[in-house]
């Protein structure tokens, strides 16, 4: 496909084409109407000069008659020289009248009317006259006259026929009209799509472009098609696409050396700090056994901030082939919560659980971390001694698992955002230091590798805090259900105080 240099100059170009077939229709109603103008004005000319010359033929051919009868009884020779005068005005009146376009019946008797006269003008000029051919003369005469009516009648004829020819013009022109307004519309409107297409291409694939390059997927390389300036502003997008693909590798390459780095000296600390816990070094003071705490307490957080930046970046960059298999969620989230349990006892948290069978098809391991971070997160958010609910259905083709919390909530600006890298929310209502950011983000993206999604949505009840929903595809080979009452209590039992 051929493009301008110049994207204006393209849109031009299609506003160009997609006029072209309007205006050929305007020009040819311009030359339709003047032909039409033209045949009307010739029609009205013939029929005009038609229905004057019969008029005057007619009271010519009365005025012959007048004179030859004057002329028969006076025997005047001055009437003979005015007959001579009228009869040129009669000739000179037929040959016009011939020259009309008449039909052959009418030619044919103005042709009998012009011989006629003949024969009767020679008959008038003879000086051997009797009284028969006198009376051939009167009757003659009156029969020239009579016919000269007829000729009245036949331009009147000619003049309808203009009209009905008049009339056919306008109503084929109409109909042409019709068909040429139709065609015109027609492949203008296709060349409006057409062009609505090509520009529209160029500008939907930057968009998607910026769109891939907002969700840092730096993976698909940007190719725009299009006139030459969109095809160069896609060559710079492409470029920078191929430099930030470029930060975000060296990125990920200096996180996780400085976090392999980290953790060597951070686990001399920390042993060194469950050393002096345990009094392997002689006996602490009460002071100093506090200092010991604060810093074991601030090694093992900034330990999980150093496994939670191996993950994400594991997560982000992990090129490894999936490990699929069926996977039961509600045994899955009963493993969870016992892993939490100890943290849910120390802030003397319960849970409440209605969990439906529910068999998906996925990476365990995965799978087990986003529910255990959306658990953390919820623990890490409720007030003390708070309850923390999970609800586990089948909707849709999807197992669909509500984790919701009595915490002070999401407010609506914020909910996309805590899916970013490196985001904190407000810190939590005792204090508690914030967490890594990077929970929810590694949640968000092992869900995405699970072709399912997480969303953060407000309580049913009304009541403060979140919920947070997972949806993930079930396993088409899923068994039948069980009764609702028996997959709602079960869990429940098991559900840690």
């Amino acid at each position: 496909m051929y493009y301008p240099r110049s994207f204006l100059k393209f849109i031009l170009l299609g506003f160009l084409l997609v006029s072209l077939p309007l205006v050929y229709a305007l020009v040819e109603l311009v030359l339709s109407l003047d032909r039409l103008a033209r045949e009307s004005r010739a029609e009205v000319l013939q029929a005009s000069q038609a229905g004057r010359s019969s008029r005057l033929l007619f009271e010519q051919a009365a005025t012959l008659e007048r004179l030859a009868r004057q002329e028969i009884i006076l025997e005047d020779p001055a009437l003979l020289e005015d007959y001579a005068r009228m009869r040129q005005g009669f000739q000179q009146t037929t040959r016009q009248l011939s020259e009309l376009p008449l039909d052959r019946a009418q030619l044919t008797s103005l042709a009998q009317l012009r011989q006629r006269e003949d024969q009767l003008h020679a008959l008038l000029v003879s000086r051997q006259r009797d009284p028969a051919s006198v009376t051939r003369l009167a009757e003659g005469y009156a029969s020239l006259v009579e016919d000269t009516q007829g000729m009245l009648n036949a331009t009147a004829q000619l003049t309808q026929r203009a009209i009905e020819r008049l009339q056919e013009t306008a109503a084929q022109g109409r109909e042409k009209w019709l068909w040429l307004a139709l065609a015109t519309a027609a492949i203008a409107l296709a060349l409006a799509v057409v062009f609505a297409v090509l520009i529209a291409r160029p500008i939907r694939q930057l968009d998607q472009a910026i769109r891939r390059m907002g969700t840092a997927d730096f993976t698909h390389a940007i190719s725009v098609n299009g006139p030459q300036d969109l095809r160069y502003l896609g060559q710079r997008l492409e470029w920078l696409r191929a430099r930030l693909a470029e930060l975000e590798q060296q990125q990920s390459r200096f996180l996780r050396h400085v976090s392999h780095e980290l953790k060597t000296p951070l686990t001399a600390v920390r042993e060194g700090a469950e050393l002096l816990r345990d009094n392997v070094g002689g006996r602490l003071a009460p002071e100093q056994q506090e200092i010991v705490r604060i810093v074991r307490e601030n090694t093992l957080s900034l330990q999980k901030l150093i496994e939670d930046l191996l993950t994400y970046h594991h997560a982000r960059a992990s090129q490894e082939p999936a490990t699929l298999s069926p996977v039961q969620l509600p045994d899955l989230v009963r493993r969870v919560l016992r892993e939490q349990k100890l943290a849910a006892i120390a802030r003397m948290i319960t849970f409440e659980t209605r969990l439906a069978p529910a068999t998906v098809v996925g990476d365990l391991d995965k799978i087990r971390t986003v529910i255990d971070n959306l658990l953390s997160n919820a623990i890490k958010y409720s007030p003390r001694s708070g309850v923390i609910e999970l609800d586990l259905v089948e909707q849709d083709g999807f197992a669909v698992l509500d984790v919701a919390d009595h915490g002070p909530g999401i407010a609506p600006a914020e909910r996309e955002r805590v899916f970013d890298s490196f985001y904190s929310g407000k810190a939590p209502v005792d204090g508690k230091v914030k967490g890594s950011g990077l929970g929810l983000a590694i949640a968000r993206e092992y869900a995405l590798a699970q072709s399912g999604r997480i969303e953060v949505l407000d309580r049913t009840d009304g009541r403060p805090g979140v919920r947070f929903r997972l949806r993930l595809p079930l396993s088409l080979r899923a068994g039948p259900k069980p009764e609702a009452g028996a997959a709602a209590k079960a869990p429940a039992a098991e559900a840690p105080k």
